[in-house]
């Protein structure tokens, strides 16, 4: 099988481009490298370099390498600024997969494997999260997130398009041998922005609200390994021959919270580091876990990367290795 993985430089492109070439697929990376890295595309993988934005360019793409499948992973992330730019992440991650679905369907290329994300669902209640949970995002990254899904599921009901949808929550950890890790210019996620204060390049990590009704008081989050996540694209990919919709949240199920993270980065760097509390962030949900259980039942997946000291040593190490990240 022949796949377009879009996105396919940055964080989580990169390690599902590894897993498919080490499966013995033919994939070509689509990016802009506007957020991506060259040198994380992995050798054995055909690179391109282009935009979702050019329909003409996808399509010889497409049509070229006779592309059965596309991954979709080429999307604008940061909450934060989504909500600075709400009409930046409109165009980026909805009006460019519409061209991206439409390049599919003039080429006939009807599977599809869609990075979702659990913004989708907006504040959550202090239970884990099922597919069927209420859908009420907060900020126009998670909407943009759950127009695609919608879009994906009308075009699937004209019988054009099998897709999957993958909700996942924290993604981290390093895969592929530890050499594919998270560079994000500016940073954002907990684990890397912990890791920075370990090593000497930040002065302190911040715990935004220690007031929540939770077992510590911060905020719980549900983390999952970059490389089980990949597996679960995978095996849905798989899948998608036999089936017209899938949609399946990813995580390990149990929550950990910031400082519950911030200790384990403390176990394994051996490092200690200043900690300075302030107050609560607007829209931060005290709970935010996954059930996978559908996941694990229909795909047949299991987290192979369950507890945080081992997603962070591989996290660790990827930093340790690559401290001024990719460097290009």
């Amino acid at each position: 099988m022949r796949v377009l993985v879009c996105g396919g430089a940055g964080y989580i492109g990169s390690n599902m481009t590894a897993v498919l070439v080490e499966n013995g697929y033919e994939t070509i990376v689509y990016d802009n490298l506007s957020k991506g890295h060259r040198k994380a595309v992995v050798d054995g993988a055909e690179f391109i370099h282009g935009d979702l934005a050019d329909y003409d360019k996808l399509v010889e793409t497409m049509t070229k390498y006779k592309i059965d499948a596309v991954m979709h992973f080429a999307a604008l992330i940061e909450v934060g600024e989504s909500m600075l730019d709400p009409l930046g992440f409109y165009y980026n991650n909805v009006s460019n997969t519409n061209n991206l679905l439409r390049a599919m369907e003039f080429c006939k290329v009807n599977r599809f494997v869609f990075s979702s994300s659990a913004a989708v669902y907006g504040m959550a209640q202090n239970k884990a999260l099922q597919e069927s949970s209420p859908k009420s995002p907060i900020n126009s990254y998670g909407d943009s997130k759950l127009a695609v899904e919608r879009m994906c599921h009308f075009q699937s009901q004209t019988g054009r398009l099998n897709y999957a949808a993958m909700r996942y929550f924290n993604a981290c950890g390093a895969g592929n041998n530890c050499t594919l890790g998270e560079d994000h210019w500016p940073e954002s996620h907990l684990i890397p922005l912990i890791i920075q204060a370990a090593m000497g390049k930040r002065d302190s990590i911040k715990i935004f609200g220690d007031d929540y009704p939770t077992p510590d008081g911060t905020c719980v989050r549900d983390y999952v390994h970059v490389e089980d996540l990949a597996q679960a694209h995978l095996l849905a990919l798989e899948k998608l021959s036999s089936t017209t919709e899938q949609i399946y949240n990813l995580g390990n199920g149990k929550g950990y919270s910031v400082l519950e993270v911030i200790e384990a980065v403390k176990r394994v760097s051996g490092k200690d580091f200043k900690v300075v509390r302030e107050k609560r962030r607007s829209g931060d949900p005290a709970f935010l876990t996954a059930d996978s259980s559908k996941a694990q039942k229909e795909l047949g997946w299991t987290p192979k990367v369950p507890d945080i000291d081992s997603i962070i040593e591989s996290a660790w190490k990827w930093h340790n290795q690559n401290p001024d990240g990719y460097s290009d």
